[in-house]
């Protein structure tokens, strides 16, 4: 096994400073053009996420920003070009500049993808206010939960968003000043339609500092509380940074937006963003047909779909002979994307076509990324149980292994960097990693370390191993492992062994029993239907494929389900604690006692 490096040493191969990483800012030259200055930019350098739509927009003022297949914004419009979405956006700042608001307050957001959303955020950042987003998808009691924990005292959104409001008030009320989309009944505040067709007033934009909190994400909860992630202007900065120099997109393009948040880089980048006919949160259940329509209508180059859409995409696709001549890029990330699945949809793309799965999460996106080609040259790897390979750290960023710990680490001190091949939590440092959550104070205890240089490190909450050549391998979530009395099993590595049986659609890890002593059951989705004579044969081949693998050989139980449940956003993390409580009722006086 290899030595574990030191920990000093390690920390200081990737720089942490670089030229001109302020000069540039305020100054009308391109921000994206120093790639080391824009990963290194100081906190109290003077920069608003919003500077990049200005600039995009004094370069190609016709040139279509944003362009909708689903409904028209609030003027009845299904396109904007950068010049109106420019001046369309600094008029609603202006208009937020004269009301209640103050630069720093947080303002929630509930617009649909579409015109009218790329306005409003923008507009936001302009008045350096803070825009709050939840998933509508979270469900209500979360949402509201959401909205009440993040005290906005700004609510821009459709009328249902402000109806919700008089009817559950407690819920807002720090709200002091109100957009609607639609007319405002009897809510008050202003219309969006009245603010963009009156005469602008005058508006210059608020001192705004790199550092500043430019939004508030809140994580989708799939796995534990949904919780509100900070982003600074810097942190865009450096999203969009590598999303142009690593992915490769870049201005002139036309991407496919099928997520809200992702789309909002294509402003940043100078792309034409098409929304098209499907509901966001529920990617899974999108009309391929529609999505194709519009790849080949718009002649789009890039897209960005969760790894449930992707296979939508792929099976229709496939059945019907077709190939996405127009891409360029495609970007699929939200979930751990299988091989075969990648494999699959390299089929339908042109050969020149990148296929890239980045890694990451709210609090840290994107960490790493890896292309389809070098997925396939180490499927059996990942078909053997040695994990998911999600590629090398991007530049400016480092990760790390540590032992797995579910306590308070403040330093490395109290920790120790694992050797090559060694499972444990992933951690990670670089310009996208949050600096905290908002009012959480233990969550951002948890999940911060001081390094031996200073810096501050994030414990993703995964856990994964570094292979010889730096590559991060992903083996699942760390709430998520079982363990046991004989050993610790992870979800992406022993679900992967039984997803090779040709009648599984797809597996779920799940322990029951007492929480250090837990019994490891796999539930199968299995492909069609099973006869009870048909379910007790595949029962016995699961078992014969766990047996044949160390990392799955204590599994016994196998259970079987139609339909799995999954996260919110993506629709592609499957929900094993959701799982974990219907085993328990499927097994009920069966349940067998834990393992001595």
């Amino acid at each position: 096994m290899t030595k574990a490096p030191d920990p000093q040493s390690e920390l200081e191969k990737t720089p942490t400073s670089g030229p001109g990483s302020a000069a540039a800012f305020g100054t009308g030259v391109d921000p994206l053009a120093d790639f080391e200055a824009l990963l290194t930019v100081a906190p109290q350098s003077s920069f608003n996420i919003a500077s990049l739509l200005s600039l995009a927009a004094a370069r190609h003022p016709d040139q279509t920003a944003v362009l909708t297949r689903r409904r028209p914004d609030c003027l009845g419009r299904l396109k904007l070009t950068y010049a109106q979405l420019e001046d369309n956006s600094s008029t609603l700042a202006a208009a937020l500049a004269k009301s209640e608001l103050s630069p720093g307050d947080r303002v929630v957001v509930m617009v649909p993808p579409g015109p009218d959303f790329f306005i409003v955020i923008f507009g936001l950042f302009k008045a350096a206010l803070v825009p709050v987003m939840v998933d509508p998808g979270m469900g209500l009691k979360r949402m509201l939960m959401c909205l009440a924990e993040g005290r906005p005292k700004g609510l821009v959104g459709v009328n249902l968003a402000h109806l919700a409001s008089l009817i559950m008030p407690r819920f807002f009320t720090s709200i002091r000043h109100r957009v609607s989309l639609g007319r405002t009944f009897g809510w008050g505040g202003q219309s969006l339609k009245k603010i963009l067709t009156s005469p602008p007033g005058p508006f210059a934009l608020p001192e705004t500092l790199a550092g500043d909190t430019a939004a508030i994400l809140f994580t989708s909860g799939a796995t534990g509380p949904a919780k509100g992630t900070i982003y600074t202007h810097s942190m865009f900065l450096a999203q969009v940074g590598l999303i142009r120099h690593v992915f490769g997109l870049t201005e002139g393009g036309v991407d496919l937006a099928t997520f809200p948040l992702f789309s909002l880089f294509s402003a940043a980048l100078g792309l034409t963003s098409v929304t098209p006919n499907m509901n966001p949160i529920k990617p899974g259940q999108a009309d391929p047909r529609r999505l194709i329509s519009a790849i080949d209508g718009e002649k789009a180059t890039s897209m960005f779909a969760s790894p449930a859409l992707l296979t939508v995409l792929a099976r229709h696709a496939k059945a019907e002979n077709l190939t996405f001549r127009t891409l360029k890029r495609v970007i699929s990330a939200g979930a751990p994307v299988r091989p075969e699945l990648l494999a699959e949809f390299s089929q339908v793309l042109p050969p020149e076509t990148r296929l890239l799965t980045p890694y990451g999460a709210t609090e840290a996106m994107p960490l790493t990324t890896i292309e389809a080609g070098e997925v396939a040259q180490i499927r059996g790897m990942t078909e053997q149980g040695f994990g998911m390979c999600v590629g090398q750290p991007l530049p400016g960023h480092r990760v790390a292994i540590i032992p797995i710990c579910d306590n308070v680490l403040e330093s490395f001190s109290e920790a120790k960097i694992l050797p090559k091949a060694e499972i444990g939590e992933i951690v990670a440092q670089g310009p996208v990693i949050a600096p905290s959550y908002f009012e959480r104070p233990l969550e951002t205890e948890l999940s911060l370390i001081t390094g031996p240089d200073g810096l501050i490190w994030r414990r993703l909450g995964d856990l994964g191993w570094l292979d010889a050549q730096g590559r991060l391998w992903f083996c699942g979530r760390k709430s998520q492992r079982v363990v046991t009395q004989t050993g610790v099993f992870f979800t992406v590595c022993c679900e992967a062994v039984f997803n090779n049986h040709p009648k599984v659609r797809r597996s779920a890890l799940i322990g029951v029993g007492a929480p250090t002593n837990r019994i490891p059951v796999v539930v199968i989705e299995p492909i069609g239907r099973l006869s009870s004579s048909g379910w007790l044969t595949m029962q016995e081949e699961l078992s014969a494929l766990a047996r044949s693998n160390p990392r799955t050989r204590a599994i016994t139980i196998f259970l079987k389900k139609k339909n799995f449940p999954v996260d919110i956003r993506h629709n592609a993390k499957i929900n094993r604690e959701k799982l974990a409580i219907w085993a328990v009722g499927q097994l009920g006086e069966h349940l067998p006692s834990s393992r001595n």
